[in-house]
């Protein structure tokens, strides 16, 4: 099945000279030379059955949500059949008796549904090589998404792992591991679970999003969406796009219309008031006191001459100039 080959390839990689990780550009050296030798020595390892109510979960989490269709359809698989490749795990560094998933957290939940033993290799494992091998692991079955594997890395960050073991745990090229630092920077981690894993939902779609969270008022707008009615619509990719198109539409500055101050005018026997507003486009009149209503009148009967008159002044101030 797909997981012999996922682990005769992790495991068991053709030689190289010298020997590079393409993915990284780099000769592995150190934890990454360590975490190759280690899934040498795994492919070789007895595999045991443990009860999972004695396995517990990676000291840092690789997953936004399982509830999808992917894990429904590796329960079935394994009710049929069984299951096919083992899980990794290590004796539990804090709890005697107790281990630890390096990788496999699906299977272990599987197993936990079924009410059934788990098949593990057991391995003493350092922290570092343990997320080195678990973040391997997940870049070989490549089913995490940009932004499960973003906060992969961040979490491994915020534990205090230098770059140089977050590239080699994901296999990350510089451009990727720069927008991954983008994304996480700037998108708060609850924002993320609110849309979801995202699994379609690529890299520059992830960090074209982190650029509206950069501008004033970005995350608070964010914020206010997320908790709206109707967000949690759909798939995690449509949240996605919900959110994506929310704020782009938000980003885009609105044009001030400046309002325009308004002219007043009073006749000297204070029987008639006017206010003029004039904005370039229109010009508005409001007439005042006990005589606007019949000067208005008198206006609008006479507007013709008085736009011929209009018209000859203008022809005279065109003339003078």
């Amino acid at each position: 099945m797909a997981r012999k080959d996922i682990f005769s390839s992790v495991m068991n990689p053709a030689p190289m000279k010298p020997e590079r990780n393409d993915a990284l550009s780099y000769v592995v050296t150190g934890a990454s030379r360590s975490i190759k030798s280690s899934f040498e020595e795994l492919a070789k390892g007895s595999v045991v059955e443990l009860d999972p109510a004695l396995i517990d979960g990676s000291f840092v989490s690789d997953r936004i949500d399982e509830d999808d269709a992917p894990f429904q359809e590796l329960l079935t698989a394994i009710e049929t059949r069984g299951q096919d490749s083992p899980i990794l795990v290590r004796p539990h560094p804090t709890a005697t008796g107790r281990y630890q998933i390096v990788f496999g957290h699906r299977r272990v939940k599987v197993a936990r549904q079924l009410g059934k033993l788990v098949r593990a290799v057991v391995k003493p494992m350092a922290d570092q090589d343990h997320v080195i091998a678990q973040g391997q692991e997940n870049a070989a079955r490549q089913n995490l998404s940009f932004i499960e594997r973003t906060f992969f890395a961040k979490r491994l960050s915020d534990l205090g792992y230098d770059q140089a073991v977050i590239k080699s745990a994901l296999a990350l090229d510089p451009t990727t591991f720069s927008k991954m630092q983008s994304v996480s920077t700037h998108i708060p981690e609850h924002i993320v679970l609110a849309v979801g894993a995202a699994k379609a939902t690529g890299r520059d779609r992830w960090w074209q999003l982190s650029k509206f969270f950069e501008q004033p008022g970005g995350k608070a707008k964010a914020d206010e969406f997320v908790h709206s009615d109707g967000f949690n619509v759909g798939e995690s990719d449509e949240r996605f796009i919900r959110l994506f198109d929310f704020l782009n539409r938000a980003k885009k500055p609105t044009q001030k219309t400046s309002t325009p101050k308004a002219k007043t005018w009073s006749a000297k026997d204070k029987l008639l008031s006017a206010e003029m507003k004039d904005t370039g486009k229109s010009f508005t009149l409001a007439l005042k006191a006990k005589n606007a209503s019949r000067f208005g009148a008198y206006i609008a009967d006479n507007l013709d001459e008085l736009y011929r008159a209009f018209g000859e002044s203008e022809t005279v101030r065109k003339t003078g100039d």
